[in-house]
């Protein structure tokens, strides 16, 4: 059986002829409160075969052998959790149960894999009879936090593209999507008291091709940005899909987007920001906000409405990559210092995020940042994610703050898949499928106390090289998959014990259904021909490229 993600037990009853056959006549049942995960499955199925699947009631379902029955497991609720649940397929028919929504909802992606490939087909095409062989599985995610970044600032992805990555992500049994809307290179949220943040800050003269040596640009005006209505109309359809978007505004650094259109932001006495537009390069800006009151309360405006649009309990403020010379040169942020009583620059960001952090946690959100943010010290009540590798997670966790692991050299899935330069744009480190298969989220040293405070993982997917969904597509998959069997499998903590053969085994499986998902994956005997663009292959980057 090539279910992706493994479940934990599968039972298939292989001596018996017992299998259960979808048909015109076949109904859904849904208990109280499953109605929503049914409205689901009966989309996906009805498109599929070409069939109503007909409502009725959970007593008629038990009388019936032709029938998908919908429900919830209070005691497997107690023990495992709203993400637990529970399949049978039999001659009685489908029955699925879940700890809570979420957990019924999984049951119902994997019934659509029971299926096979055409299950996952907007309309009918010719096969065999919707067979499924009798089977039982009982699961539940090792962790609760199994997220991808999608940076939409780089390269602006339309809103059609998000929904549809959005469905990926569910397939995969993947619940976190952290959206990265601001950077140097583009503001892609509206905000209404500001709003040259994207009448200005949303678009950019041109863009650099391949990397910085190169010294090329396409010289292609490139830029958008989501109305509200429109981050809310993909908030709720990850909701359906029992996802939860977490945003991210990204500051004090990675702002020259903002500054460009709001010149005052800048740290005005040692540069003409007024000069400035919205940034052509990747890498590290030097362009950073200032440290004025004006600038915190202007970001407290900008915040504001992003919580109206995002209902997540976190909300991701970056502290990522802050160059510290122009506050090194700042004669008002030297004074800042001095005033706060601070040892230097980097205490400096740490009160800037603190000041988030407090602002945040006193509407009942919590900040999330990258692990430049325990630099100087960490915000009290802040969450870290850990892209530097282990480091940073293994200090805050042991500190007692939440973390997210995403180590770069695991889960970053811009990084080039294959050693040569036969991949498009070879960015970075070789990581392998293999490679992803055998991370491993929680590090060997930190003791079960540190060790809670893993939330969970995340793979991280940066845009500067990925200019459409296909350019996405084919750097996300096949690793995604292998990323989400990690992140919600109970693989074998010692990577080198887990069973890359066997994944690759139900990988075969699982290209069938990517391929009708629409899926432009990598094949594993490399890169396409449409993929090798001219222009556009680099030589290998040196150290670490730029990144979050």
């Amino acid at each position: 059986m090539d279910l992706i993600p493994a479940p934990n037990r599968v039972d298939e009853w292989e001596r018996h002829e017992w299998t259960f056959e979808l048909r015109p006549t076949t109904r859904i049942a849904a208990a109280d409160g499953a109605q929503g995960v049914a409205r689901w499955l009966r989309s996906e199925l009805a498109a599929a075969t070409g069939f109503t699947f007909d409502a009725c009631t959970v007593e008629q379902a038990s009388r019936s052998a032709d029938s998908i029955t919908l429900g919830f497991d209070e005691r497997m609720r107690a023990e495992r959790g709203r993400e637990a649940y529970g399949l049978t397929v039999d001659v009685y028919g489908a029955r699925l149960a879940g700890g809570g929504r979420p957990g019924l909802f999984y049951a119902a992606q994997t019934l659509r894999q029971l299926l096979g490939p055409r299950a996952f087909r907007k309309a009918p095409v010719p096969g065999d009879p919707w067979k499924i062989q009798g089977v039982t599985v009982e699961d539940a995610p090792r962790f609760g936090w199994r997220g991808v970044l999608l940076d939409v600032s780089r390269h602006f992805l339309p809103k059609s593209d998000v929904l549809r990555f959005l469905d990926l992500m569910a397939a995969h049994k993947l619940n976190v999507l952290h959206l990265h809307l601001t950077d140097d290179q583009g503001w892609r949220i509206e905000i209404e008291r500001y709003p040259r943040l994207t009448e200005v800050g949303a678009w950019r003269e041109r863009s650099m091709v391949g990397y910085r040596a190169g010294g090329r640009r396409d010289d292609r005006p490139h830029g958008g940005y989501y109305t509200k209505d429109d981050l809310r109309e993909i908030v709720a359809y990850a909701q359906k899909r029992h996802i939860t978007v977490v945003p991210e505004i990204d500051l004090p650094g990675h702002a020259q987007a903002a500054i460009a259109a709001y010149p005052e932001l800048g740290n005005t006495d040692v540069v003409d920001t007024a000069a400035l537009g919205v940034w052509t390069d990747w890498g590290i800006n030097p362009n950073v906000l200032n440290v004025s009151d004006a600038t915190l309360r202007f970001f407290e405006g900008v915040l504001e409405e992003v919580l109206e649009v995002f209902p997540s309990e976190f909300v991701h403020l970056g502290g990522d990559e802050c160059p510290k010379e122009q506050w090194k040169a700042s004669p008002a942020a030297q004074a800042r210092i001095e005033e706060l009583g601070l040892a230097g620059e980097d205490e400096l960001q740490s009160w800037f995020i603190r000041h988030f952090d407090g602002w945040l946690a006193e509407r009942g959100r919590r900040l999330i940042g990258w692990d430049e943010i325990l630099e100087g010290g960490l915000a009290p009540g802040a969450a870290v994610s850990s892209w530097r590798g282990y480091a940073g997670g293994v200090a805050a966790a042991r500190a007692g703050h939440d973390v997210v692991m995403c180590p770069e050299q695991y889960v970053y899935l811009d990084y080039r898949q294959a050693p040569g330069e036969d991949e498009p744009i070879p960015v970075a480190y070789v990581r392998t499928l293999e490679d992803v298969y055998r991370f491993e989220p929680v590090p060997a040293e930190l003791d079960a106390a540190a060790a809670a405070h893993v939330l969970g993982t995340q793979a991280n997917l940066w845009t500067e090289f990925m200019d459409d969904a296909r350019d996405v597509d084919y750097r996300a998959f096949p690793r995604l998959a292998a990323f989400a069997e990690v992140a919600w499998s109970a693989l074998p903590t010692d990577p080198a014990a887990r069973d890359f053969a066997d994944f690759e085994r139900r990988m075969a499986g699982h290209y069938t259904r990517l391929d009708a998902l629409g899926v432009e994956y990598r094949r594993p005997q490399g890169p396409l021909p449409w993929q090798r663009r001219p222009g556009v292959v680099g030589r290998p980057l040196e150290g670490r490229p730029p990144t979050a």
